[in-house]
């Protein structure tokens, strides 16, 4: 039996919770529903005899403190555990997990009504999770476990804290936060606020994960101004909107998108395109783990738009770009201590760390360039973002385990 007996039922009852963020939102949080999840969680926190819960007017994140039952002269460092509240843009209403006792590494999963199904045929990573129990989607929306089971996981393990005294450990603050998936969460994230000398994010996938290195990022949003006029007058008159649209993605390397890279491989993702003859919009997003080359993409856009506008006598293509995140490996590398630190908390339980630059980005990402290094630590969830979507419950105790490990490893350092 896990010695977490409410880490499961913790995660059942959140992920049932609707907290889809919303990117044409200028709330913060940008959803109703993230307010009202964050007011459960500041009552579920009072509960567990947390000390300063509250959820800041400035950022929306929910913020706590365990103190450190510590000599005060053997406090060493205050730890940060920050995860997410928000999901991401796939249907998020009415989820209805479903739990797989004892996978057996080979079957089909059939979910909800059997309309789909997940096959290790197509998602090899179920090979993984032989003998473990699965919490998956009913097929008809993602799960939430990104990051569901990061905020389950450090609830937890502050829990078991509270329930085993003779455990030592030093301060531990706990951040929950708004409209991470929307790229906006940690804008106004106050690292003052939070009192954390260190801190990570547990918004990773699988066992071992341990992130560093991401992406740097920026969004890119286009409007092509066109003029519509009848086609059968069309000739030297007519300009389309949609065909500039088209006209300005073959300009893009077509190789250099997401499905035909990996790795530190950047890329240019068109995420959206809308529009009509009169009038089109485009929607990008810009990735590279390398600075150099990020700036290089950067302005690979503003020469096409420059370009193409030369052609008109008035401007036809409005170009709005703007920086999402930085790779944090900047920051990070120049210390290692918090990296070194949960590599160390992994091995003494027998975990092999996993350590690659991320396709993606966290919280984390910004935090670190506000003075505060937070690498990612593993949550658990696979297919992330689908109807996929799924977890191994041993992974979830692992990741609890893995934070309380990194506390009692810093409160050694400091005996």
């Amino acid at each position: 039996m896990t010695k977490y007996t409410n880490l499961l039922p913790r995660f059942i009852n959140y992920v049932k919770k609707d907290t889809r963020s919303d990117e044409k939102s200028i709330a913060i949080p940008s959803t109703e529903s993230q307010v009202a999840f964050a007011t459960e969680l500041v009552g579920e926190l009072k509960k567990l005899k947390l000390q300063d819960v509250h959820t800041s007017s400035k950022s929306g994140y929910v913020l706590a403190t365990l103190p450190g039952n510590l000599p005060e002269d053997k406090e060493g460092k205050t730890i940060g555990f920050i995860a997410h509240m928000d999901t991401a843009d796939f249907n998020a209403q009415n989820i209805k997990p479903q739990i797989i006792k004892n996978y057996d590494g080979e079957s089909d999963i059939t979910l909800g009504d059997g309309h789909y199904r997940l096959s290790p045929k197509e998602f090899s990573n179920l090979k993984n999770y032989a003998g473990h129990d699965l919490v998956t989607t009913d097929g008809t929306t993602l799960l939430g476990a990104d990051d569901k089971a990061g905020i389950a996981e450090i609830i937890t393990a502050v829990e078991y804290l509270n329930d085993h005294p003779e455990i030592k450990h030093g301060e531990i603050k706990i951040g929950i936060g708004p409209d991470e998936e929307i790229g906006t969460g940690a804008d106004n994230f106050d690292v003052t606020e939070f009192g954390a000398d260190i801190a990570y994010t547990v918004d990773g996938g699988p066992l071992g994960e341990l992130e560093y290195e991401t992406f740097n990022a920026a969004q890119a949003k286009l409007k092509m101004i066109g003029k519509n006029v009848h086609p059968a007058t069309a000739k030297g008159v007519m300009i389309n909107a949609l065909q500039l649209a088209f006209d300005f993605h073959a300009q893009l390397p077509q190789r250099e998108v997401p499905e035909k890279t990996d790795g530190r491989q950047g890329f240019f993702h068109l995420v959206e395109l809308n529009g009509t003859v009169d009038e089109a919009e485009m929607s990008y997003i810009i990735r590279d783990h390398d600075r150099q080359k990020f700036e290089a993409r950067k302005r690979l856009f503003k020469e096409i738009v420059a370009e193409m506008n030369a052609g008109f006598d008035t401007k036809r293509i409005i170009l709005e770009l703007k920086d999402q995140y930085y790779n944090m490996r900047e920051v990070i590398e120049k210390d290692m201590t918090v990296v070194e630190l949960a590599k160390k908390a992994m091995e003494n339980l027998k975990i092999k760390p996993i350590i690659y630059p991320v396709r993606g980005g966290t919280d984390g990402s910004k935090i670190s360039f506000m003075g505060l290094p937070t690498p990612n630590l593993f949550a658990g969830g696979e297919n992330m973002h689908s109807r996929f979507e799924y977890i191994s419950v041993q992974v979830m105790e692992q990741a609890t385990s893995v934070i309380l490990e990194i506390v009692t490893e810093v409160a050694k350092q400091n005996s």
